[in-house]
């Protein structure tokens, strides 16, 4: 073994849990770990890499590559090994290594690699962003890497970029990483350059933070608030296991943005039919949380407003603001920002920014002097510091006090300012702003229009002058952030660019001054109106890259639909509204989608030019959609309006898209849906609208589940998921996925689903989707409460809840519907009545989930033994339910009618159940229905007949992974008991076998025997059971007791019951009397009755 040196990528593995399997599987534990011995070299070795002597209590390896492409290649094979029960934590880290001996290493590079291991859980691989930059562009289709954040590393003085390599197949969704800051960490603006210190000014606001619950650092423009804020903000990371989270107000421009600014930062901003603030506190409440409020000056009140609200309603939140005026809330500590020491703190800080852009710039006595007077005459403003220093790479330190002088002389009684200080920063901006040349000032003010950041493309757009060469643009913005005018970011492996809010402001009036800011606002909004547009082309109908890119202009974008709706420019605000349809969805910023469409429509009333009625009805049926994904049946209006419109104006296009929100919006009219979705499936063939098409076979597939039709939604959904492959449409792909697997689960089919729900769960995840991302999980709770994998099941639904209540009621009650199942499977009784105590009045009265709600809720008061309010809830479910729905919701009126005694009367129900699920081939539960067949033919006496239909109830669970939940184990314990007693050890075992050996059809098909049967008499030879006939045909043959308990394989005490039962049934006391009557009547006038 030759180990490289120089700079190699390292593989450091750990097995996670190492001491707790050991104490938990010690007997697989040795199996495991030979088995992981045997593959690691075979692997390693496989992708070129080289395995290091071991180094430790042999719970770990680490392995050395010389390409850091065959490390990841390494790691995902690792990943993807039959290993159980042992789970790795992998970490990768590139760097210089020396060699410790022939076979060790040592140096900075394999401390950094162990500490990043050391982040991650079992089943996760990290990767360091030197990794991440390696191996970026070459990764195959199917693996990609997820940004973390940045991390502190124990130890370590330099925070780390930490990705995660995804792949299908492997475990996606983890925890937050092993570190104690790492949910802080990453919600931090990641700072590209250093923090000098302000002596113990820092150590001062983190313990105002430690003491307070709202600390607001106040000062100019200019003052450093911000980077103090945030520095303190990770300094005090420890302290808040729940997370820092850093929320910028700059570019919000109305009072209800603050509160929808912190739910897009912390969560979602959707609440549908819940305030934000409601949203947000249900979110936070209970949460060990710090928020930091940058820019809160031009949003004074509405700030209050909301930190009053939040810090009264959860206890455990902090609040770091920022503002150039007090927030004015009681309990509030005030801290004002001072200048920076010129003495020391101001100089070093010039000194380090000078460096940044010039590194030989040299701090010489003769130079100290110079920049301390040019920190006095900048008053210690860090921003106007850093503005200064970045021209030492043009100009001359006494250059630079010249130019300092001529820009106070000109601001003296400065006109846009009041204080010393804050006429000293626009001084400082105003200055700089001289510096630069002619088209760079031009430049400049025009940027100002971008809200939140922008690409240098939107800026070649946006920011030329009249016939300028945008690669002329391209130079001048590059100079503008030589000369710290303009910020650059790498976001996403993507430079983004923005002004400072201060610099903002400044270049905002210069733009204004201008004359220009009309005409740079209509570019600024056609821009992202273009952008927007991009998804009515075929090939980026739904292209997750572009919803991204979306998402990270959505400040441009809002700004746009602004001006739009100032300008009263209505069909451009309609359109961009309706253009981002793919995006309201795909980021779940759907209640955003319904209040920019309430906002203009209601404006918009009047309008009736041609090209506005196609471009308002399009508006119309894309609300009605997005109304119909949050539960609101109170748009079929609008959806009916567009579809008169399309209609009138012959618009194919939009007579699909009107037609598709009739039917979304049909509520429980499943008839009216089936008639939509037929006719909009054939307009859409007719035009060859692929997108279209897979959006209308999506909601057909929904419209089939809520029918309970597996088959219709199955074909539906599967048509619609190869179409959305075909065409790269991976988010209409995602949503017939979800069918194909529901359709799955419902046609009994547990694990093939099961297994499609977790690999969409993590897409989702690693896809930023919270809209699947809940739905999937949602869906996944159920499959693992079918699947008996209760915890697992209770898991999954506790997470959906964690996305749902910042998606909204509705989700919510989805949601908590699910966590009722996961308990009712678990017998969690008490978890499944609170959890369905809170669905009504989240899903509010939409039939189908109320049918749902009330299936649910009648299945735990008949656990409870509230048979009267089962049974109610019972009768409404069945009311307004069909399919598969009906078939489970009757199979619970059945057990209710059985804890009654109402025996007639459950099998009318379960056979009902039964025949439903056949005709629509719906098998999920056929098991339950099946076992309790059996219940009502043990109660029948019928036992033989009882034992054949828990037997085959068991093959099938058997086949179908379909567990019993544990609420219907004493039912069935009961019926097997019964049918035990009855029958004797040997005839149950016989007869249970009999049922095993049936198919899931033979197994129905001899259940459905006999169906339409009246009850079996209560007294007479019409009420004896097939055995109690057996045993009378042997008295009357004049067999003993004991001879007629040898022939039929069962106990002298199983044929004294029998004949005890017999006795009553015919009014007799007697064998003599009994073998009289049977050879007068069973083989005369009787015959054995059948199944």
């Amino acid at each position: 073994m030759v180990l490289a040196t120089g700079t190699v990528t390292l593989l450091l593995a750990e097995v996670a849990g190492w001491t707790q399997l050991w104490q938990s599987h010690p007997r697989d534990m040795k199996a495991a770990v030979t088995q992981l011995d045997a593959a690691v070299p075979s692997i390693v070795g496989n992708h070129q890499g080289v395995k290091l002597a071991e180094q430790g209590i042999g719970n770990s390896f680490m392995a050395a590559f010389t390409c850091a492409t065959d490390a990841v290649a390494c790691a995902l094979e690792l990943q993807r090994a039959p290993l159980a029960p042992l789970q790795l934590r992998i970490g990768l880290h590139t760097g210089e290594v020396q060699l410790r001996n022939e076979t060790s290493y040592v140096g900075a590079a394999l401390n950094r690699a162990v500490r990043l291991r050391d982040l991650a859980h079992g089943g996760q691989t990290v990767l360091s962003g030197t990794v991440h930059d390696l191996v970026v562009d070459c990764l195959p289709a199917d693996v990609w890497l997820m940004d973390l954040g940045t991390h502190h590393l124990r130890d370590l003085p330099r925070p780390e970029r930490v990705f995660q390599l995804c792949r299908p197949g492997i475990r996606i969704q983890f925890p937050a990483l092993r570190s104690s800051d790492s949910s802080l960490a990453r919600q931090l603006p990641l700072q590209l350059v250093s923090f000098v210190c302000r002596g113990t000014r820092l150590s001062e606001v983190q313990e105002l933070i430690h003491r307070s619950r709202l600390v607001t650092l106040i000062g100019v423009g200019g003052a450093g608030k911000t980077r103090l804020a945030i520095q303190a903000a990770a300094a005090a990371a420890a302290n808040f296991a729940d997370g820092v989270w850093f929320v910028d107000l700059g570019p919000v421009t109305e009072p209800h943005g603050v509160e929808t600014a912190i739910a897009r930062t912390i969560t979602s901003p959707d609440q549908p039919r819940s305030s934000t603030i409601a949203t947000l506190t249900n979110f936070l409440w209970g949460r060990q949380t710090l928020i930091v409020l940058d820019n809160c000056e031009h949003l004074l009140d509405a700030c209050r407003a909301v930190v009053m609200r939040l810090l009264a309603q959860c206890p455990r939140l902090t609040i770091v603001a920022t503002s150039r005026e007090p927030i004015g809330f009681a309990g509030e500590i005030r801290w004002r920002v001072p200048r920076m020491s010129l003495d020391d703190e101001a100089v070093e800080l010039f000194a380090d920014r000078a460096r940044d852009v010039q590194p030989d710039f040299d701090l010489s006595d003769g130079h100290r002097e110079i920049v301390k007077d040019i920190c006095r005459r900048l008053d210690g403003l860090p921003l106007a510091i850093e503005l200064a220093a970045a021209q030492v790479r043009y100009m001359s330190l006494g250059e630079i006090v010249d130019g300092l002088d001529e820009t106070f002389i000109r601001l003296d009684g400065g006109v846009r300012a009041t204080t010393s200080r804050q006429r000293t920063l626009w001084a400082s901006i105003d200055w700089s702003h001289r510096l630069l040349t002619g088209p760079e000032r031009v430049l400049f003010r025009r940027l100002a229009v971008f809200r939140g950041g922008f690409t240098v493309s939107a800026a070649k757009v946006v920011g030329r002058a009249d016939h300028e060469e945008r690669a002329d643009v391209t130079r001048r913005l590059s100079r503008l952030v030589d000369k710290s005018v303009v910020v650059a970011e790498t976001i996403d492996g993507r430079t983004r660019y923005r002004l400072l809010e201060t610099m903002r402001q400044y270049a905002l009036d210069v733009l204004r001054d201008s004359g220009e800011y009309e005409l740079v606002a209509r570019r600024h909004s056609d821009y992202y109106m273009n952008m927007a547009g991009a998804f009515e082309t075929p090939a980026r109908c739904g292209d997750e890259q572009h919803v991204q890119q979306l998402d990270r202009d959505f400040d441009n974008l809002k700004a746009a639909f602004t001006w739009y709706c100032d300008s009263a420019e209505i069909v451009s605000a309609l359109r961009l509204t309706s253009l981002l349809q793919p995006m309201w969805l795909a980021r779940g910023r759907i209640q955003e989608g319904l209040r920019w469409f309430d906002a203009i429509l209601a404006a918009n009333l009047g309008c009736n030019q041609a090209v506005t009625q196609v471009v308002r009805a399009r508006a119309l049926a894309d609300k009605a959609g997005l109304d119909a994904w949050v539960g609101a049946v109170d748009s079929t209006a609008l959806a009916h309006e567009a579809l008169e419109t399309a209609r009138r104006l012959n618009d194919p296009d939009l007579l699909v898209r009107a037609l598709t929100a009739c039917g979304a919006t049909s509520g429980y009219d499943l008839d009216a849906a089936r008639s939509y979705f037929a006719e909009a499936l054939g307009a859409a063939r007719s035009i060859n609208a692929r997108w279209r098409l897979t959006h209308v076979l999506g909601w057909q597939a929904y419209s089939a589940l809520v029918a309970g039709d597996p088959v219709t939604m199955l074909a539906a959904a599967e048509e619609g998921r190869d179409l959305a492959h075909s065409g790269g449409d991976r988010l209409s792909a995602r949503y017939c996925r979800w069918s194909v697997a529901v359709a799955t689960m419902l046609k009994g089919e547990l694990e093939p689903s099961i297994a499609t729900l977790r690999d969409m769960a993590d897409e989702a995840e690693a896809a930023r989707d919270p809209l699947w991302y809940t739905i999937v999980l949602v869906n996944l709770s159920r499959g693992l409460a079918y699947s008996g994998e209760a915890n697992g099941a209770i898991t999954a639904a506790r997470d959906a809840l964690g996305t749902a209540a910042v998606m909204g009621p509705w989700y919510e009650g989805f949601a908590q519907g699910a966590l009722a199942a996961a308990a009712l499977s678990a017998g969690d009784i008490p978890m499944a009545g609170k959890a369905i105590a809170a669905a009504p009045q989240l899903v509010g009265t939409h039939p189908s989930m109320m049918a749902r709600i009330n299936a649910y809720t009648a299945q735990i008061e008949l656990a409870r033994g509230n048979l009267s309010a089962a049974k109610c809830k019972a009768d409404e479910a069945i009311s307004s339910s069909s399919g598969w729905h009906l078939a489970q919701t009757l199979t619970t009126r059945a057990r209710i009618w059985s804890a009654q005694g109402e025996w007639s009367r459950a099998e009318s129900d379960v056979r009902a159940a039964l025949t439903k699920a056949v005709e629509v081939e719906a098998f999920l539960g056929v098991s339950d229905i099946i076992e309790c067949l059996g219940a009502v033919a043990a109660h029948e006496e019928n036992y033989r007949c009882a034992a054949r239909l828990l037997g085959a109830a068991n093959a099938i669970r058997e086949r179908s992974s379909e567990e019993r939940f544990t609420i219907y184990q004493a039912e069935y314990d009961a019926a097997l008991a019964v049918t035990r007693s009855a029958l004797g050890d040997a005839d149950l075992a016989a007869a249970l076998a009999e049922g095993d050996v049936l198919g899931v059809q033979e197994a129905i098909a001899y259940a459905q025997r006999g169906r339409g049967q009246k009850k079996r008499a209560a007294s007479g030879w019409a009420s004896l059971t097939p055995t109690e006939f057996e045993v009378a045909e042997h008295v009357a043959e004049g067999l003993s007791t004991k001879e007629i308990a040898a022939l039929m394989f069962v106990s002298i005490r199983t044929i004294h019951s029998h004949l005890t039962h017999i006795y009553t049934k015919l009014g007799i006391n007697s064998r003599v009397q009994l073998a009289n009557l049977a050879n007068h009547h069973i083989f005369k006038t009787e015959s054995a009755p059948s199944l």
